[in-house]
């Protein structure tokens, strides 16, 4: 019987590897794609940006014929919308990938070396992956956090040691240029920054990190792109992230002492 158990998970692990190879597979080429489109939307606004005014100049009235053309619109289109939604895919391939080779290769180390499965349904590797996501996008908006006030205090700190230097003269014209260096106050950016976060979230600017926090769950909520189908709902949703990142215990004291 174990021989048998051992031959079975043998092969549930050699189709479990072949499975991933296939995702791996459809993964790289689908992000591959976004890629390319990304690159390709990119140099035609490059293109347009430089010399868009001129070509329509130029072309007069065949210009917006070019631009209706239903070929080109079909292609403004993709390369609007592959970026979009194939990055979505390859989030939803790697957790469909995750999940059935996870389900097959615990199952064909039961049989192989008999130990206990780590979930007794396919809902929980699921279930897990979904806490790994939740927990790798909060790690990486700490680090963000973390590398934002980094930046912040060495500006802050280069500003008060040429303060320091200049004896503390011109303070009110919000920088300085040696000729060699430009010195910029960024109390002045900081404090539009602060602000202009805290009227995206719809808080007051002396608000608690209790109000932020929960002003920016219901906005989350409100602008997620799973839930609102509003063409620039992905767009409002990082513009709230990023607010609700800046808006750091750290950033909350920094602007109370201003």
């Amino acid at each position: 019987m174990s021989v048998l158990n051992s031959f079975l998970g043998s092969v549930i692990s050699t189709i479990a590897k072949f499975i991933s190879l296939v995702f791996d597979i459809f993964i790289f080429i689908t992000e591959s794609v976004v890629l390319l489109t990304r690159s390709i939307g990119r140099g035609l606004y490059g293109l347009i940006s430089m010399g868009g005014c001129l070509m329509f100049f130029i072309l007069g009235p065949y210009a917006l014929a070019l631009l209706f053309n239903p070929l080109i619109m079909t292609f403004v289109l993709l390369l609007i919308i592959i970026p979009i939604l194939g990055t979505k895919f390859v989030s939803y391939l790697k957790y469909i990938k995750y999940t059935i080779t996870e389900y097959l290769f615990d199952r064909a180390d039961t049989l192989i070396h008999g130990r206990k499965a780590r979930h007794d349904s396919f809902s929980g590797y699921s279930d897990r992956y979904k806490r790994m996501e939740q927990e790798r996008l909060r790690k990486e908006q700490q680090q963000r956090q973390q590398e934002q006030q980094r930046q912040w205090e060495e500006r802050f700190r280069q500003w008060n040691e040429y303060q320091n230097y200049q004896g503390g003269s011109g303070y009110g014209f919000g920088g300085y240029n040696t000729g060699s260096q430009s010195y910029v106050n960024p109390n002045i950016e900081f404090k539009s920054k602060y602000e202009k976060s805290c009227d995206l979230l719809g808080v007051p600017y002396d608000a608690d990190k209790y109000q932020i926090k929960l002003a920016y769950r219901k906005k989350a909520k409100e602008y997620h792109p799973d839930l609102n189908k509003a063409p620039n709902a992905t767009q409002i949703f990082q513009e709230i992230n990023d607010a609700y990142e800046f808006l750091s215990d750290a950033n909350i004291e920094r602007y109370k002492s201003l």
